[in-house]
C-alpha cells in the first residue's frame, strides 16, 4: 500500500473500526483491557490460538501528542489515522523514476511510509520502505542492527529506470527506540526532509466521477493522484494484536493522469490464498498486466497475500477494467 492521504487513511480506519464492532458484538476499546498477562498462552505466542480473533487485542487509542517524541526523532510530523495509527510518509519525491516511459510521481508508486501503533504490550511499526538499488544493502543493515524485522522485499514496477526496491519493516517494543532504528535506516538513503508546507492539490485531468462509478466507491485527490484505498471485511491479527487497516493492510488502487483523461495504474490488492488466482484472471481479462505477487507480513492470520498491477489508457475504462478483480475479494462494502 502507497503512502496516503490523511482523508482517505482516516476514512479507512473507521470503516474498519465500525466491520470489527459489528462483528465482534462489542466495542474495540473492550479488548485493549484484557492485557497481555490475561490472555492464555497459546494466544499469547506466535501463531497460537484456535480462533486468533477470540483474545487479540486491538490498539490502543493515543493522540497526537503522544506521538512527539517519535516526529522529534524522525523529523517528521506524522498524521494519526482512526485515534490508533501514526502515520508518517516517507515519499520518494527526490528520484525521477520512469517505467514504460510514464514518469512516474511519488504518490502513484514511491510514496513510502512507516505506521506505529502503541498495545498494551508495547508499540509497533510497520511500513514499506522505498530504496534505490545503491541503497538497499545499507538500508538492511541498519535494519538488522536495530531490530527491525525485513518480512517483504519486491517490486511494484515492471520496467523502471533507476532500480528501485521496496522494504517491509516491522518492528516490536518501545516506540521511541523504534523511531531511532527506523532513522538509521533513513539515514542510509537519500529520502529527503518533509516539506515546511503542505504542496498544493493540482487538477486532477480524469472523469473522477466516472471512475467513482465504476469502482463502485469514491477515491480522494491527494498530489495529483486520484486514489482509493479499501479494507478488507475480515479481522487481521498478528499473533495477539489486532492489525487495523491503516497500519498498510488495505487494497490499493492508484490513478495518475497522463492527460487527455487517460492514466497509469498502479497498487495492490490484498488477498487470502483463495482469492489469488480468481484476482489474477479478473485483471488479465481487463488487460491489466501483474507485477508482483508476495507476502508483506510474516505471521499474519488469515495468511494474506499482495499483487501489484499496472496499466495505462482511458481512466475510465481502466477502473471498470479492475472493477470485477476488487469484486473477487472480501472487501469492506462502500458506506456510501
Amino acid at each position: 500500500m502507497e503512502g496516503i492521504s490523511g482523508q482517505v487513511q482516516g476514512e479507512v480506519e473507521e470503516r474498519a473500526a465500525a466491520l470489527l464492532r459489528r462483528r465482534e458484538g462489542r466495542d474495540l476499546g473492550s479488548e485493549v483491557g484484557t492485557g497481555r498477562e490475561e490472555q492464555p498462552q497459546a494466544v499469547r505466542d506466535r501463531g497460537g490460538g484456535a480462533d486468533p480473533t477470540s483474545q487479540a487485542a486491538a490498539p490502543l487509542s493515543t493522540s497526537q501528542s503522544d506521538w512527539k517524541p517519535v516526529a522529534d526523532i524522525l523529523g517528521r510530523t506524522g498524521s494519526l489515522m482512526g485515534g490508533t495509527v501514526y502515520h508518517v510518509a516517507l515519499p520518494r519525491a527526490d528520484l525521477k523514476v520512469t517505467s514504460k516511459g510514464v514518469p512516474i510521481k511519488a504518490g502513484l508508486s514511491l510514496g513510502g511510509y512507516a505506521n506505529f501503533a502503541k498495545y498494551r504490550d508495547g508499540a509497533v511499526v510497520m511500513g514499506d520502505l522505498v530504496v534505490t538499488e545503491d541503497e538497499l544493502q545499507r538500508v538492511t543493515d541498519a535494519l538488522q542492527k536495530a531490530g527491525i524485522e525485513q518480512t517483504g522485499l519486491h517490486k511494484h514496477l515492471l520496467q523502471q529506470s533507476p532500480a528501485v526496491w521496496w522494504t517491509h519493516i516491522h518492528g516490536m517494543g518501545d516506540p521511541v527506540t523504534l523511531a531511532r532504528g527506523l532513522k538509521e535506516a533513513l539515514a542510509a538513503t537519500s529520502i529527503p526532509a518533509a516539506p515546511p508546507t503542505k504542496p498544493t492539490q493540482p487538477r486532477i485531468d480524469l472523469d473522477t466521477s466516472a471512475i467513482n462509478s465504476a469502482m463502485g466507491r469514491k477515491g480522494t485527490a491527494d498530489g495529483g493522484i486520484f486514489k482509493f484505498s479499501i479494507p478488507r471485511q475480515d479481522t487481521v491479527t498478528d499473533g495477539r494484536h489486532i492489525l487495523p487497516p491503516a497500519l498498510g493492510i488495505t487494497t490499493a488502487v492508484n490513478f495518475q493522469p497522463l492527460g487527455n483523461r487517460k492514466a497509469a495504474i498502479n497498487g495492490d490488492f490484498v488477498m487470502t490464498a483463495d482469492e489469488v488466482n480468481k484476482v489474477i484472471r479478473a485483471l488479465r481479462r481487463g488487460g491489466i498486466d501483474i507485477v508482483e505477487i508476495h507476502n508483506h507480513m510474516l505471521n499474519d492470520q488469515p495468511r494474506l497475500f499482495y499483487l501489484h498491477f499496472w496499466a495505462t489508457g482511458d481512466g475510465t475504462l481502466l477502473a471498470k477494467a479492475i472493477r470485477p478483480a476488487l469484486d473477487a475479494t472480501n472487501l469492506a462494502q462502500p458506506t456510501a
